[in-house]
């Protein structure tokens, strides 16, 4: 007898999703858990298994169509009954006609490349247009780590690496390292200039060999812009080509998305996390009052602690980022500011403010399938290296599309690092069910008074947004001040 397999809610709540992919075809014997299809749900990828053991019969709905929860989706039948005939492949009427890729697509940073009309014309196009040498766009600095500052998993997503191209036939000659900068006399007799002229030599220079540092300069690119993936943080000769391949895919395929025989308007289905994110953004900005407030912070003994933290055994093999202590700073703000870590709730008896006792830190990840904000539970508990663990393992899930409902869900305050695109700040908008969230903007060298004497420090600048309902101008206020004196003296981490 054919028993049917009908969708369900994958997540607390959901109302729909899109069948992506499926695992089995009409025919096939299926054992209980075996997977039987992948779905999209409004904020990650989720595989479905079998609950029962039998031969599959009919798929009932085609990849690309999004079906209601309680949608039937497979029949499987008892051994030995006859399977139906497999689903159509074309989509539903509702839904956009164009046909599937047939073929990766090229990471793009900033804004990618979708699905649709335009986008698989430019594909299309892509195939039959000389390219230049390779290139490839650094992995995204939300997680990687850089020694020059570059934060890490905030807002940016890291496009998928591109195949390495081939290597130049004659490897380049080592060129010597450039000489550290000297102190004149003057500096040399001023503490707080040869202070700031050690961190400069701490922190400044991208960890790299010779031939590596040679090869950068005969193709132009700044090894500060190379996310490095090497033991240490080292810029490796694969990160350097990666890094270039993209560069110059990105610069072939630019002119083509102006050319004059393509559409002229180009229609996206709106599904999937865009749709959640939209209604999510709409829902937040209309519903809660924000207000915003930014500080600028010297955030130079932090770029030294990093890089302390990068060096020290206990740390061997995590990526550790400026974010890292941020999300402590967070953390240790919030505990003397409780009631940024809250949300409002509005019942049949009247409106409350739930203040949470706990830590369910999101970090806002930009993805290839859109922004998502998955949250580390408990992050209080964590120590830093924990904390650090858990990030990696945050921003590696959401860039492969696993992340879980369940870790999109509970968050009680959100960080996005925006500054991992090389922004230097923006007014964030609050997740939903929160009533704060951090924005971490790009970690620059700039010039700095200290102590009546200008001279060059790591500057960053914070900025939060605050749900006006429960957060009042004051406590905004103190608790970015208690976020920017950890990333000024993180030391009080250890107090």
């Amino acid at each position: 007898m054919a028993q049917t397999f009908n969708l369900p809610d994958a997540g607390e709540g959901l109302t729909e999703a899109e069948i992506v992919s499926w695992k089995v075809s009409p025919g096939d014997t299926v054992a209980i858990n075996d997977v039987l299809v992948e779905i999209e749900t409004a904020k990650s990828l989720v595989e479905l298994p079998s609950p029962w053991a039998g031969t599959v019969g009919e798929l009932l709905v085609a990849e690309g169509v999004t079906v209601e929860v309680g949608t039937p989706i497979i029949t499987v039948l008892e051994t030995g009954e006859a399977p139906g005939a497999p689903a159509p492949a074309a989509p539903a009427e509702h839904e956009d006609p164009t046909p599937p890729d047939v073929g990766p697509q090229p990471a793009v940073p900033g804004p990618l490349v979708g699905s649709g009309p335009r986008a698989d014309a430019v594909k299309r196009r892509a195939r039959h247009t000389p390219t230049r040498p390779p290139h490839s766009t650094p992995a995204s600095r939300e997680t990687g780590t850089r020694d020059t500052g570059s934060q890490h998993t905030g807002t940016g997503a890291a496009p998928t690496p591109s195949p390495r191209p081939q290597a130049p036939a004659t490897p380049p000659a080592a060129a010597p390292a450039p000489p550290s900068p000297s102190t004149t006399p003057a500096a040399a007799s001023s503490p707080v200039r040869a202070a700031g002229n050690r961190i400069e030599r701490l922190v400044q220079r991208v960890l790299a060999k010779p031939p590596v540092r040679k090869a950068a300069k005969d193709l132009g690119i700044d090894l500060a812009d190379v996310t490095a993936s090497g033991a240490g943080g080292e810029v490796t000769r694969d990160d350097l080509l990666s890094y270039a391949e993209q560069v110059a895919r990105n610069q072939a395929l630019a002119p083509q998305f102006w050319d004059a025989d393509q559409d002229r308007i180009e229609r996206v289905t709106v599904r999937g996390v865009r749709k959640a994110t939209a209604a999510a953004m709409v829902q937040s900005a209309f519903s809660a009052p924000h207000v915003s407030i930014f500080v600028d912070v010297d955030a130079s003994r932090t770029m030294e602690f990093v890089q302390r933290l990068k060096a020290s055994r206990d740390f061997e093999g995590i990526k550790v980022s400026p974010l890292l202590i941020l999300a402590k700073a967070v953390i240790w703000a919030a505990a003397r500011n409780p009631q940024v870590n809250a949300s409002w709730v509005s019942g049949q008896t009247g409106d409350e403010i739930h203040i949470k006792h706990f830590m369910n830190l999101g970090i806002a990840a930009a993805t290839p399938r859109g922004l998502m904000v998955p949250n580390i539970k408990h992050a209080q508990d964590l120590t830093l290296k924990e904390l650090a663990v858990a990030l990696g393992e945050l921003a590696t899930t959401a860039r492969a599309g696993k992340t879980k409902p369940a870790d999109m869900q509970g968050g009680t305050l959100s960080i996005t690092n925006i500054g991992a695109l090389g922004i230097d700040i923006g007014t964030p908008i609050i997740n939903p069910g929160e009533v704060a969230i951090v924005a971490f903007g790009t970690i620059r060298q700039k010039p700095w008074v200290v102590s009546g004497e200008v001279i060059p420090r790591w500057i960053t600048t914070l900025g939060g947004s605050f749900d006006h309902r429960v957060v009042d101008g004051d406590l905004s206020a103190r608790f970015m001040a208690d976020v920017a004196a950890i990333m000024e003296e993180p030391a009080l981490l250890l107090e």
